[in-house]
This record gives C-alpha cells, sequence and structure tokens, in this order.
C-alpha cells in the first residue's frame, strides 16, 4: 500500500510538470494547444518505446485500452487549452471534480468497498480545493475546458484501475500515449509551427514528465482499489502551487494556505485510516 502511495505522489507532481512547460510553450513560444498537445503523447510515445516487450503489442486489441486514449486525448487537449487562458492553480481547482468522479463510478461500477470515514476524507479534500480556487470560480472558456478535462479524467482513472488486471503497467502506458498520439495527429498537423524546434528542451519536458507521470499513476492502480488512491490525486494541485510560485511567480494567500492543509489532512488520513 505504502509504495502505491509514493508512486501516486511522484505521479502526480510530474504531471502538472508537464502542463506547467505546455502553458510556457503556448504563452511565450507561441504553439498552439493542439500541437503542444500531440507533442506532448509523441515524445512520451518515443521516449517509452524502447521499453516496451514485444508481447505488450496485444494490448491494441483491448477496447478498454482504445477507450482510455481517447479519454486521455479529450483530457489533455482540454487542459492545455485551459492552462494557456488561466492560471495553472485555478485550473487544476476545477480539474479536480476528476477524482469525485472516479470515485463514484468506482464503488458503482467496479464494487470497490467504500466507507462514510474514506467518503469524509474525499470530501474535506475538495473543500480545501474550493478554498485554493475561490477567486477563480467565475465562468470562463479556459475554466470550462479545465471542468471538461477533469470529467474525462475522472473516467480514465477508473478505466485505469479496470485495465490494470487486464494488461502489464508498460503496455497500458505506450498503449494510452500512442492511441492519443494518433488521435491528436490532424489536428497537430493544421496547427503546424514554422519554427519547430524553436524550443526543443521545453517540448521534451513536457512530453517527458507527463509520460512519466502517467506510468506512477498506473504503477500505483495496479496496487491498490481506485476508491484507496483518489484522495491521493489532490497531490496534483500541490505541485501545480509550486510550480506556478516558482514559474509564474503566483502564490496562494491565506484562504488558499486553509486549502492545502485540507489537501495534506485528506491524503495523509486516508492513508492511514487503512493502516
Amino acid at each position: 500500500m505504502w509504495r502505491a502511495i509514493l508512486f501516486m505522489l511522484i505521479g502526480m507532481m510530474l504531471i502538472p510538470t508537464g502542463d506547467a512547460a505546455s502553458k510556457l510553450l503556448s504563452n511565450t513560444h507561441g504553439y498552439h494547444p493542439f500541437f503542444v498537445t500531440w507533442a506532448r503523447f509523441a515524445v512520451g510515445s518515443l521516449l517509452v518505446l524502447p521499453f516496451i516487450p514485444r508481447g505488450c503489442f496485444s494490448v491494441f486489441r483491448n477496447p478498454v485500452a482504445w477507450f482510455r486514449g481517447l479519454l486521455l486525448a479529450i483530457g489533455i487537449i482540454a487542459i492545455t487549452f485551459a492552462v494557456a487562458l488561466e492560471d495553472l492553480a485555478d485550473v487544476f481547482a476545477v480539474f479536480f471534480i476528476g477524482p469525485i468522479i472516479s470515485y463514484i463510478l468506482a464503488v458503482i461500477f467496479l464494487r470497490e468497498p467504500v466507507t462514510l470515514p474514506r467518503s469524509a476524507l474525499l470530501l474535506l479534500g475538495f473543500t480545501g480545493i474550493l478554498l485554493i480556487a475561490r477567486p477563480g470560480f467565475g465562468f470562463s472558456i479556459g475554466l470550462a475546458c479545465a471542468l471538461l478535462a477533469g470529467c474525462a479524467y475522472g473516467i480514465f482513472l477508473t478505466l485505469s484501475r479496470l485495465a490494470a488486471g487486464q494488461e502489464e503497467p508498460k503496455a497500458l502506458l505506450f498503449s494510452q500515449l500512442l492511441i492519443a498520439t494518433i488521435l491528436c495527429t490532424p489536428m497537430a498537423l493544421v496547427y503546424w509551427p514554422e519554427h519547430l524546434l524553436a524550443s526543443p528542451v521545453m517540448l521534451t519536458i513536457s512530453g517527458a514528465a507527463s509520460m512519466l507521470g502517467n506510468m506512477f499513476l498506473i504503477l500505483a492502480y495496479g496496487r491498490a482499489p481506485a476508491t484507496r488512491m483518489a484522495p491521493f490525486v489532490y497531490f496534483q494541485l500541490v505541485g501545480a502551487l509550486l510550480l506556478g510560485w516558482g514559474i509564474f511567480g503566483t502564490l496562494p494567500d491565506m484562504w488558499g494556505l486553509a486549502g492545502l492543509a485540507l489537501l495534506m489532512i485528506s491524503g495523509f488520513g486516508s492513508a492511514f485510516l487503512r493502516r
């Protein structure tokens, strides 16, 4: 269980790193979000390909793998548009409707156990999200994209738990990246940049961080039920806050710090609850 928690924490810090790099690519270097999304998947696919055993390619016969790839493509396209338009922390706050959806779907469809204390801790974490994103819940196109990304991500998380019992983690990671790359290619070609290699390092960071984050997520979900891992998904917001401070110069106010404290209580409380 503790190894699954460690994998989740690492993964949840890496994923917002990829999104921060995407924001820089869109806002500073002028790349279109459609191309940035495609590049994230393409770079991730190339990096993980050498480590994929030949037998893992059978994963592409699994319909769940294709559905996961579609959801991932929708989610990353939406959140790439969102981070290009809004502050990183606000985007992730709205995005965190995803774990709530995952928690509910896992209970209904995967018949995973649910208890009142565990549900209360998840709700506590979500309350922390509301405190942190308090100023940013006015309607906007960017936050609407973040909401769409969160919904897609919630379903993706549940399917990750289902697929973890059917396929090897490396096969799942490669399939979701390659399928999403294929689905995003037509849009990337339309918005192909004139100066493709204006920022090769940032393109690599965006794709590599996203790939590694999802790899650790798959490893975690293969070792513990989705309902137990759901609270730890909130640590993506910790990463978003730290990156927003270090890169974009944004800091949470007193309400934001209170929300962060609630998130920490939710995550660690959920872990100690199952000891």
